[in-house]
């Protein structure tokens, strides 16, 4: 059919809604909206209350960053295509959401990882905390989170740039990279190994932080004191959380791209493959929010602050 930079992909999975697709808008906007006001108002919390300067919640604003920077690449494109009546995309943009939604995925994954390990050594090494956690370090691996995602899946698109397809139908709302892949008619054994090889750099390589912290942090938490369980269950609770709920999700967007899903209606097919990228942005902000008691307090200042007299600045 053609070089893939120069075709339009069409969504397949779109359903015929007529007068309910402004409704679904509505929904869907609404959505968009509560993800950008709750990450947005946590980050600018975090930013401006020095108090929160410290590891944990740096890394929680990258977090939130990165919920912003899922949402946006997919929420924006989910809402003209629910409008429109052709459920077209350049390949561009195309191009430009498998980067967005896949990079979001692993930093996601990958920065969870990161806060694992800074349990861990907050759980294990109290008294050492501070040395081995250092600001400098903390920015090098939200630094390194980042580049690292990136780099993997901008090697995926420059392979992906030189299939010929053909066919042009995704079936999916979104962009897909092994949906895309799939529609090939050239060689893509280049494709299926690197695809293999990232799924380990995405899922295999964070999984092992992961288990090293908590298998350390149970170890703690067995041998000792209640107080160091307590700390542990509290600080723990809304990170493995998110950690499941976002596995979860990624299992769903797996097994709906990879396998037929006929059998299975056609609504709940369509929230499994936007589970990962809805739910975790608006579960994280709302979770953190009221588990953290230096974020609770510091939203119940910002609430009272303007109604008191005489108060220092909150921050």
């Amino acid at each position: 059919m053609g070089n893939l930079t120069s075709l339009t992909f069409i969504f397949g999975a779109y359903l015929h809604i007529g007068t309910l697709r402004y409704l679904y808008f509505m929904i869907t906007a609404l959505l968009y909206i509560v993800i950008i006001v709750l990450n947005t108002s946590l980050i600018v919390i975090i930013c401006m209350n020095r108090s929160l300067h410290e590891p944990m919640y740096i890394f929680l604003c990258s977090l939130f960053v990165n919920e912003l920077y899922g949402s946006t690449g997919l929420f924006p494109m989910l809402l003209v295509q629910i409008l429109s009546d052709i459920h077209t995309v350049s390949t561009s943009f195309c191009f430009l959401q498998i980067f967005c939604l896949y990079s979001y995925g692993s930093v996601e994954f990958i920065n969870l990882a990161v806060m694992s390990y800074d349990r861990y050594l907050a759980i294990c090494y109290p008294l050492q905390y501070n040395t081995r956690m250092t600001l400098n370090k903390v920015f090098i691996l939200i630094i390194l989170v980042w580049l690292y995602s990136c780099v993997k899946f901008l090697i995926t698109l420059s392979l992906n740039i030189r299939l010929t397809l053909c066919g042009n139908i995704i079936n999916s709302l979104y962009c897909n990279n092994y949906l895309v892949v799939k529609l090939a008619c050239s060689d893509t054994k280049v494709n299926n190994i690197y695809g293999l090889f990232g799924i380990v750099l995405s899922i295999v390589v964070p999984l092992l932080p992961i288990l090293f912290s908590y298998m350390k942090i149970l170890k703690i938490c067995f041998s000792g004191s209640r107080q160091t369980r307590q700390k542990a269950v509290s600080t723990c609770t809304p990170h493995l959380v998110s950690l499941i709920n976002f596995s979860f999700g990624c299992v769903f967007e797996i097994v709906q791209s990879r396998f037929d899903m006929s059998s299975v209606p056609s609504v709940l097919r369509i929230i499994l493959s936007l589970y990962f990228v809805i739910l975790q942005p608006l579960l994280n902000p709302i979770m953190y929010g009221m588990q953290m008691s230096k974020i609770r307090n510091t939203c119940k200042n910002l609430r009272f602050y303007k109604m008191s007299t005489g108060h220092k600045d909150p921050f």
